[in-house]
């Protein structure tokens, strides 16, 4: 079976493809821009991965992959992920996350073989519609309320569409926050992890900077994460959408708490307005009902576990 993974470079590429590994009678493909560096194979446990030059923007380029390859799975991971960045800019972050998932869409709609696709969304497209100590589930309106999480639910609705009216196989995935070691500093348990590791090697002074500390999330471990997209290739019902995450909503000062407990020298806190987002969800949990009826599936690793793991990496990094 071939399992290609559009955006393997980026932070759950890596995961994704380990995960996959473990099943040798899977051939291997994934894509990366072109400015990115190669896959690593020894991530992989010693298994091979054909490597493709991509740029989603590029419908075309899409058409073509597709067609060379003829995958039976396809992970659609390719995306401008950051809130942040899709606030800066929002123009690029369409072009990628909607017009690449609409590029591909077509090119698999073009295949005769039709094969299954797995579109990752996000928490935040529900938004505005979850409250605070509520699990939302996947029938919960949608009420994005930032660029990623609008781009994010046109792809959801775009892949239900193309599931009903070409019966391309599409399972849509809402995951919720993702964490764990190698995860880009631009994000905020990263970030933190990062400070913490830099001010106990003496490279900046002991003071941490953050934003919102208030807002709660989901989080859960990318490596249970990745579990669950390859299942739910297999199992997911086309059309449908999953929420996957832990369940439980956490604050963002528990998360700091949380690192500055493992911390190897004291640190202040220091507030900087710039880091606040112009908007900012207050409460976001999932009910993941839905994806437990499906299949067995919950997370292995504990929270506390995970945050440890990203401050030995940080830690090692530097």
């Amino acid at each position: 079976m071939k399992a290609l993974i559009i955006g393997a470079s980026g932070f759950v590429g890596p995961y994704l493809l380990a995960e996959l590994a473990r099943d040798k009678t899977i051939e291997l493909h994934a894509t990366k821009l072109p400015a990115e560096p190669p896959f690593t194979p020894a991530a992989q446990d010693g298994s091979s991965v054909q490597s493709y030059d991509l740029d989603v923007r590029d419908g075309n380029a899409v058409h073509a992959l597709i067609r060379e390859i003829n995958p039976d799975h396809v992970y659609h991971l390719a995306a401008l992920s950051s809130i942040k960045q899709s606030w800066d800019r929002p123009e690029l972050t369409v072009d990628i996350n909607l017009k690449g998932a609409l590029h591909l869409l077509e090119a698999l709609r073009a295949t005769p073989k039709k094969p299954r696709v797995l579109l990752v969304g996000t928490g935040e497209e529900y938004g505005f519609s979850a409250r605070a100590h509520e699990s939302i589930s996947e029938d919960a309106p949608l009420a994005p309320g930032n660029v990623y999480a609008v781009t994010k639910a046109a792809q959801n609705l775009l892949g239900a569409v193309y599931a009903k009216a070409y019966r391309i196989p599409a399972v849509m995935a809402r995951s919720f926050n993702h964490i764990g070691p190698g995860q880009d500093p631009a994000f905020a348990v990263s970030d933190f992890s990062r400070q913490i590791a830099q001010m106990e090697k003496g490279l900046c002074p002991p003071v941490i900077r953050v934003g919102n500390l208030s807002a709660k999330r989901d989080f859960c471990d990318v490596r249970d994460i990745v579990r669950a997209y390859v299942r739910l290739l297999h199992a997911g019902e086309p059309g449908e959408t999953y929420n996957i995450g832990s369940g439980q909503a956490v604050s963002i000062q528990e998360i700091l708490n949380k690192l500055l407990a493992l911390a190897h020298c004291p640190v202040t806190i220091q507030t900087e307005p710039q880091r606040f987002r112009p908007v900012d969800i207050p409460h976001i949990q999932a009910d993941t009902r839905k994806l437990s009826a499906l299949f067995d599936w919950k997370p292995r690793y504990a929270l506390d576990d995970t945050l440890l793991d990203m401050l030995h990496y940080w830690r090692q990094a530097l």
